[in-house]
């Protein structure tokens, strides 16, 4: 890291000085235009899960991107993977995987940034890595599509920020809050930045959503069943509200313009099936500028019934918003995106963030963009926004391990650090 982890990483500028970082790497041309043999973008898959697989697939699906070089920690999901997307690309023309572009094993993130057969890299592993592997993939000088949350704590979002100090102007840093590229939430949030609520004085949101299941690995080890069932551990998650709950939470800042000041926060992992210690459920009370409260309420056990969505209140209207269901503000200034989804609170909740109703265009355009930015030299820099959104959760999971009261400043001037003691050496 070169800065110190005490500095403060929140909202702030910091895009100015990207110019003048040293050692970065000068990008060939190819790794903007793709290679003069195929003119689509060469992608590298780190983390090959579920969530891993999705991105793959939007990207490939764009007609611009071809999935070359795969890596993961683990033999079996690298082939179950490529197993899958020489089938996938078979239909649009596009070779098998090499077997020399599938990396396994601890530094598998070091040759698949460093390769010179790939342009882009998309970042799918455990989130408590998400931080090292973005490093090292900007400064292989690599366009890099990273899931969130970015971090799991503030001294993680201090080394995301120099990522993204590093790449500005340089490379397309892009983060997976495909959330704000929905076409009911763009509408709604154009209407009520032009004023349709008035003053909001309030608001609350929630996500509601059932147990994530996971296979029980017999025979493996506590370090590989935990690696495996990363969700279920908070120190690599970054626990339910900072993994989960941040698209909520992220949606919330994308709204009110800004990130909450404090929060105060309870939760606990009761009921909890596995050996895992990610929480179950949090309830928390977030304080923005100008005097907003905003409620938050989640859990991750439900059974039979899941929902996503958050409420503004205003002085002109109330906003309502939802995963599958309305989308529309009442009041002064009515309006109501389509009909809305049917299927509210109904069907098997998606781990893997695949949903279908109001956000089914938000994942193909969340990509086009990416790809688009770099095929343009029009280049996405999402990092302070990545940062801004995991600090607002993890200062309500302080709160909420605390059962203190913790403001911004606070969190992101912390420097606290989380430490697993994972050895990943024997999984070389």
């Amino acid at each position: 890291m070169s800065e110190d982890s005490s500095k403060k990483v929140g909202r702030r500028e910091f895009m100015g000085t990207a110019a003048a970082a040293a050692g970065f790497m000068i990008m060939a041309p190819q790794l903007v235009r793709g290679t003069a043999a195929n003119s689509a973008l060469r992608v590298g898959l780190l983390g090959c899960g579920g969530r891993g697989t999705a991105d793959a697939e939007y990207l490939i699906d764009t007609g611009k991107a071809r999935l070359v070089a795969l890596a993961d920690i683990f033999q079996d999901q690298l082939d179950k993977a490529k197993t899958h997307f020489d089938k996938f690309q078979k239909a649009k023309g596009y070779a098998p995987i090499e077997r020399s572009l599938m990396f396994r094993g601890p530094n598998a993130y070091k040759e698949i940034a460093n390769s010179k057969d790939v342009d882009v890299v998309v970042i799918t592993t455990p989130p408590y890595f998400h931080p090292e592997h973005l490093a090292e993939v900007v400064t292989a000088g690599k366009h890099v599509y990273c899931e969130k949350p970015v971090a799991v704590d503030p001294a993680g979002c201090v080394s995301v920020l120099d990522s993204g100090r590093r790449a500005q102007g340089r490379l397309s840093l892009e983060v997976g809050f495909q959330l704000r590229n929905a076409p009911p939430y763009v509408e709604q949030v154009k209407r009520i930045h032009a004023g349709a609520l008035g003053n909001i004085l309030s608001g609350t949101g929630h996500y509601f959503s059932g147990y994530i299941d996971r296979p029980s690995w017999p025979g493996a080890s506590l370090d590989e069943r935990r690696l495996r069932n990363w969700v279920h551990y908070r120190i690599l998650s970054g626990d339910i509200i900072v993994e989960q709950n941040i698209h909520v939470v992220d949606c919330c800042n994308w709204f009110l313009q800004g990130h909450p000041i404090k929060a105060s926060a309870s939760g606990s992992n009761l009921h909890r099936p596995d050996h895992g210690d990610a929480y179950t459920n949090y309830n928390v009370v977030f304080e923005y500028p100008n005097g907003v409260s905003m409620t938050f309420g989640s859990t991750q056990f439900n059974k039979g019934w899941w929902d996503v969505g958050w409420m503004f209140f205003g002085t002109k209207g109330v906003s309502e918003t939802h995963y599958n269901g309305p989308v529309a503000i009442y009041g002064d200034n009515a309006w109501k995106y389509g009909e809305g989804a049917s299927e509210a609170g109904g069907g098997k909740f998606s781990a893997a963030g695949v949903f279908h109703g109001n956000l089914d265009q938000a994942d193909p355009l969340k990509k086009m963009s990416f790809v688009e930015s770099i095929l343009n030299n029009q280049f996405h820099n999402q990092a302070e926004q990545g940062v801004e959104s995991a600090l607002s959760c993890m200062m309500a999971r302080h709160s909420a391990y605390t059962g203190r009261e913790v403001t911004y400043e606070q969190i992101s001037t912390s420097g606290e650090k989380w430490t697993d003691d994972i050895d990943l050496s024997q999984f070389a």
